[in-house]
């Protein structure tokens, strides 16, 4: 294991990068880049330091770059998603916005000599993508139905916000924490069923109470490490910390300072929060942290609130405020067109009170519709694409931006996989939604290990040529025994895969053939 002393002297091609410029530096040169064009620009600044502003070069589309947004809890008002509709239609066919695993947007389409505008226009009406990219903390993840929800333990809204403050610098950059060994997830879970995928990030809070002699206390077991990558793909284990919510901003600092201090930097593929857990021992690097913070933290519950089956939000549901719902809608593989984000600004400001949530499954929420409009927003066109109760495989279907997008993909996802659920429920019947995850290459931006059925992309040998296929990935669970799944079969020719897959539904999932 490389020691830390160590990591420090062997830098690698990124760590080289950070340590000639700051990421966030390029923030007070974007006037000029726009101006001389990003065919003049250093490759180093435009490949990488962008990213540090949230603005992503794309070789497969030269010329038009990705915007990724934050959205902390995945809560946007109608006005912000009416600047962003206006913005991506602003690129005509090029243009859209993918909601993403993590909650956000992100804008396709984007020319370099509009960038200038378009930050104006964010920071207009509160938007930000500041160190959204690259060795960053990525978009804060919480309930999508913080606030909404009767059953929910707390509403995580606030301190989800604070700890992005914290990280951004209110969302104007912040330099302490603009070089992290690598990228670096938190989420903050606030109801019973882990609809963050606690297990899935560097750091999660999850719900539990403490017996305070008698009268129960809430706040958040801690779990720390989980990740995926190339390489490895690890399941976040328990920090045996419990804390009150007014110290989660000052518990996230610490571990943030402890892993930008001391995480192994040599590797990329060695980099990401486990590792240094792995070469401390979780009892060191908790010892660290409360160094650190300079308090002794108290031994977790025993217990989490973890209790429900995930859910996923699909469908009209009763708000904790009396007489009003939340109406989920289902985004196919989580894309938006202009004209879909101008009317979904509209539904959320004539039924609703002009907001609109985001979920982890790229789906869509819109709140405070009133009982005495629920029925003539249930009319609205929109729903027959963004449907409240799709079929089955199309409800529960994930997919990373693919090769269409992303020079990292190996293969086309998203297209692909609407096109062959929707033969498959055109064949098939189902007695219960099946999680089917799609990723276009080993980073796993899909989350297959989570799926029912995850598929991730590679090249797979047929007829003695090399074409896009698959590894199959089966045993994800979500919801309170989170379990991550594993890969069951390798190289799977994609034109091979439906016979697979309908097989599969029948022998395993219940499913009939009609």
């Amino acid at each position: 294991m490389t020691s830390a002393a160590e990591a420090k002297t062997k830098l690698n091609k990124f760590e080289k990068i950070k340590a000639a410029k700051d990421g966030l530096a390029v923030k007070t040169e974007i006037e000029e880049f726009a101006r001389i064009g990003w065919e003049a620009m250093d490759t180093d600044d435009r490949d990488h330091r962008l990213k540090w502003l949230g603005v992503f070069f794309r070789p497969v589309t030269p010329g038009k770059f990705m915007l990724r947004l934050r959205m902390p809890s995945g809560v946007i008002t109608s006005e912000q998603m009416r600047v962003l509709a206006e913005i991506v239609q602003r690129y005509g066919d090029d243009g859209n916005a993918d909601i993403t695993t993590r909650q956000n947007l992100q804008l396709r389409g984007i020319r370099l000599e509009d960038v200038p505008d378009i930050f104006n226009r964010m920071q207009q009406v509160g938007l930000t993508s500041v160190q959204s990219g690259m060795d960053n903390v990525r978009n804060i993840t919480g309930s999508p139905v913080a606030g909404l929800d009767a059953d929910e333990l707390y509403d995580t809204r606030e301190l989800v916000q604070q700890v992005q403050d914290m990280i951004t610098g209110n969302g104007e950059g912040n330099p302490e924490f603009t070089n992290l060994p690598r990228k670096f997830n938190i989420a903050i879970a606030g109801c019973r069923d882990n609809s963050v995928h606690a297990e899935i990030n560097d750091i999660a809070f999850v719900p539990a109470f403490k017996d305070k002699t008698k009268d129960e206390t809430f706040g958040f077991n801690v779990l720390v490490g989980g990740f995926f990558s190339a390489k490895r793909c690890e399941a976040a284990i328990p920090l045996k910390a419990w804390v009150k919510p007014d110290q989660v901003v000052s518990l996230c600092r610490a571990i943030l300072e402890v892993f930008r201090d001391n995480g192994p930097r040599a590797n990329r593929q060695k980099s990401r929060l486990m590792w240094l857990i792995d070469e401390w021992g979780i009892d060191k690097f908790r010892q660290e942290v409360e160094n650190q913070m300079g308090e002794t933290l108290e031994a977790e519950a025993e217990k989490d609130e973890i209790l429900w089956d995930k859910r996923d939000h699909i469908g009209v549901y009763t708000q904790k405020q009396a007489g009003f719902n939340y109406v989920g809608l289902n985004v196919p593989i989580g894309r938006l067109y202009a004209n879909d984000m101008f009317e979904l600004a509209r539904l959320a400001e004539v039924y609703g009170k002009g907001e609109l949530r985001l979920t982890v499954e790229q789906n869509l929420i819109i709140p405070n519709v009133s009982d005495s409009r629920l029925d003539a927003f249930l009319t609205e066109p929109l729903l027959e694409k963004f449907s409240i109760n799709p079929a089955p495989l199309t409800r529960a279907l994930v997919s990373c931006t693919g090769a269409q997008f992303c020079n990292f993909a190996l293969i086309e996802t998203k297209n692909r996989a609407l096109a062959l659920v929707k033969e498959l429920e055109a064949e098939l019947t189902f007695t219960k939604p099946v999680r089917i995850h799609w990723t276009g290459c080993p980073n796993s931006c899909g989350q297959p290990q989570v799926a029912d059925i995850g598929l991730m992309g590679t090249k797979a040998r047929k007829d003695g040529k090399m074409v896009e296929g698959v590894d199959l990935y089966m045993g994800g669970k979500v919801g309170k025994d989170a379990e991550l799944g594993t890969r069951v079969q390798k190289g799977i020719p994609c034109e091979d895969l439906k016979p697979l897959l309908r097989d599969l539904l029948i022998d395993k999932f219940d499913a009939k053939a009609l």
